[in-house]
């Protein structure tokens, strides 16, 4: 309910006429002040006519007044700055730390708006609003996709600029490590990312005239080299010594192989496969970086991921157990996944660190020119009437589910906003 409070006195979805306090003075709503997510009050620098006479200060909102006892703010002298406390209840009086009250207005919330909010935020479908999509237009969800699909890349942005300090402004090694993660497309995510924080590009890359250890290190920082009862197949044997004697030259630490899920999932999309084409990536130098922000053609973005596996790999999905002799590379779905999550964010945050805005069009390009991702929550929104034309905007789409929809921030977002604010 709270939420909801702050909702209607940020847009004053509320009559401004004749309103009281509720010890019977005066009320003019002026100015209801700058929202702020920090600690302290609500609003800041409001303004409001009390009585005949101007306050400006801050505004404090509870469900109920009570609220204002809960949280201990009669203790706390950041609070004697509020002028008005805006309450859905009224069931106490409140003051300041010196015993100074502080006058309170009962938000007026309209039968319609709550049954809006409340239908929105019971809803257990996805959306929660898909039966009333219908009734916006077309151009409205077009500037708030577009919206989204930003917003995303801006906020892939900021984890790559916090990598990027990380390693002190080295973009090949954010690059890499962007790979790992994304190579282990969403099920493996988390355990390729932390392969590459165990194994940073600098130490793989002097090692680089070696695809033989190359794989060694990533088979063996990733937890697969640990176990004895493989040994009868050659090629993990020689791999398991390879890196036990660099492991103990380099003081090298294994992630646990537990972190890696392989149930239920098809072969070719098992993490052995994947981490043999990360090897294929960083043999003879990485330099992903340098060559993605010289590309700028859909195909040859395509044709840097184009990596094809050989020797045992042709007849492995796995150590010691032989399949028929199959060619392993990534396919064009997974490949455009890879330019989704990989191509397109760096490049919008280069463009950023680096001011220059021709990353920034090309990042958009290439998800424009890329077709909708396939996904649960692409078809939601497709059968709710939303259907994406590209990648950038089932980016939007994955945006909204996850970061509205799932957290039931409907207040936050312009759908609902929409929804909530008109008949």
């Amino acid at each position: 309910m709270e939420k909801l409070l702050h909702y209607i006195w940020k847009y004053r979805l509320f009559d401004i006429r004749h309103l009281s306090t509720t010890d019977g003075q005066p009320l003019e709503i002026i100015d209801t002040g700058v929202c702020q997510g920090d600690s302290g009050p609500d609003f800041f620098n409001a303004k409001i006519r009390l009585n005949g006479q101007i306050w400006a200060g801050n505004v404090e909102i509870h469900t109920k007044s009570s609220d204002w006892f809960v949280h201990r703010h009669q203790k706390d002298s950041v609070y004697d700055t509020v002028i008005l406390h805006v309450v859905g209840e009224a069931d106490c009086t409140i003051s300041r730390t010196d015993g100074r009250s502080i006058p309170q207005f009962i938000l007026p919330v309209s039968e319609r708006l709550k049954c809006n909010f409340d239908f929105l935020m019971a809803s257990d479908i996805n959306p929660p609003c898909a039966d009333r999509l219908h009734e916006l237009d077309s151009f409205f969800i077009t500037d708030w996709i577009t919206a989204l699909a930003m917003e995303r890349l801006e906020q892939k942005t900021e984890r790559i600029l916090d990598w990027l300090n990380q390693e002190q402004g080295d973009w090949e090694g954010v690059c890499y490590r962007l790979l790992c993660r994304n190579l282990g497309f969403h099920t493996n995510s988390d355990a390729f990312e932390r392969l590459a924080r165990n194994t940073p590009l600098i130490f793989m890359q002097k090692h680089a005239d070696s695809l033989f250890q190359i794989e060694a290190i990533l088979f063996g920082q990733a937890g697969f080299l640990d176990n004895p009862s493989l040994c009868s197949d050659s090629y993990y044997r020689q791999l398991r010594e390879e890196y036990l004697f660099l492991k103990q030259k380099f003081g090298l630490v294994s992630q646990p192989v537990s972190c890696w899920k392989i149930a239920r999932m098809r072969p070719v999309n098992f993490p052995h496969i994947r981490i043999a084409m990360l090897a294929r990536y960083i043999e003879q130098g990485f330099s992903l970086f340098s060559r993605i922000c010289e590309t700028e053609s859909i195909d040859d973005f395509r044709d840097l991921f184009k990596i094809r596996l050989s020797g045992y790999w042709d007849t492995h999905y796995l150590f010691g157990e032989i399949s028929a002799t199959k060619t392993k590379m990534l396919g064009k779905t997974a490949i455009d996944t890879l330019l989704i999550n990989t191509v397109a964010p760096l490049l919008y945050a280069y463009s950023i660190r680096n001011g220059n805005d021709i990353y920034k069009e090309r990042a958009s390009r290439l998800l424009e020119c890329l077709k909708p991702e396939t996904n649960r929550i692409v078809s939601d929104f497709s059968a709710a009437g939303i259907v994406p034309r590209n990648a950038f905007d089932s980016q939007a789409l994955i945006q909204l589910r996850t970061q509205y929809c799932n957290t039931k921030k409907c207040l936050y977002c312009r759908i609902g906003h929409r929804l909530l604010s008109h008949p």
